[in-house]
């Protein structure tokens, strides 16, 4: 048995889509973090496990909620702006149902497919993420960049997931604050401290390396736009640890 979890927060333009995408999965739990449009009514229209929940600027505990309520033997995560092409889905199921005990979890690659094409390059074009595992080997840690912390050996998929998470410039920014704003406080929680330097060079650094030496230049606008944003990123998550550490909070 599989189980299928999935966060959501107002997410009823594309849930019925989603859902139709994971409908082979034995149990599909929703971890909806207080959607206000009809996303959980959805949801539950389509025999969905749905569990309300407040995210809390919390994405791990907001994963292992699910996780607890899992009844698979294997439990696959997804995000509400990700996609599974049936050959990954064929793939998982022939996973599952041959039982390889000596693997406890799967890697699955992610391709972002960002203002109307697939980004090949870049630190986006060759991630991959601990998605797949049998349950009771693990939990999630961290509060964002969350990771699934398993025992036991892994492989991974060769069938890459799909992940179209920014349609628009706005929303990229939009949900980069809120990322930047929850990452400088971990990272000022795990000790790190920050300098003028820092705040100059990593962004630079981040740009040379999606751009240049990730070779995100094939990707043409798509790819300089990219490694403009995640300098950008870089920039935002140094200067608010800055402003953490100025303000004493940590």
């Amino acid at each position: 048995m599989i189980t299928c979890i999935i966060l959501t927060h107002n997410n009823e333009n594309n849930i019925e889509s989603l859902l139709s995408n994971t409908s082979w999965c034995d149990e599909r739990i929703i971890v909806d973090d207080d959607s206000v449009d009809g996303t959980r009514e959805r949801a539950k229209n389509a025999n969905c496990v749905v569990i309300q929940h407040s995210l809390n600027d919390n994405f791990a505990n907001q994963r292992n909620v699910g996780l607890k309520a899992a009844h698979g033997d294997w439990i696959l995560f997804l995000d509400a702006d990700e996609y599974i092409q049936p050959a990954l889905a064929k793939e998982i199921l022939e996973i599952v149902q041959s039982d390889k005990s000596d693997i406890q979890g799967y890697y699955l690659k992610r391709k972002d497919v960002m203002w109307g094409r697939e980004l090949q390059y870049g630190e986006t074009g060759d991630i991959k993420l601990l998605r797949l595992a049998q349950k009771g080997t693990g939990k999630w840690s961290r509060e964002v960049h969350e990771v699934w912390e398993i025992k036991g050996k892994t492989k991974t998929c060769m069938t890459p997931l799909l992940h179209s998470p920014h349609p628009t410039i706005q929303s990229f920014l939009s949900s980069m604050n809120r990322y930047t704003t929850i990452n400088a406080r971990v990272f000022c929680h795990e000790g790190r401290r920050v300098s003028t330097l820092h705040i100059v060079f990593y962004p630079l650094a981040k740009f040379l390396q999606n751009y240049i030496f990730k070779l995100g230049f094939l990707d043409g606008t798509a790819g300089f736009v990219m490694s403009m944003m995640m300098a950008f990123h870089s920039f935002q998550t140094r200067a608010k640890m800055w402003q953490i550490q100025q303000r004493k909070e940590i």
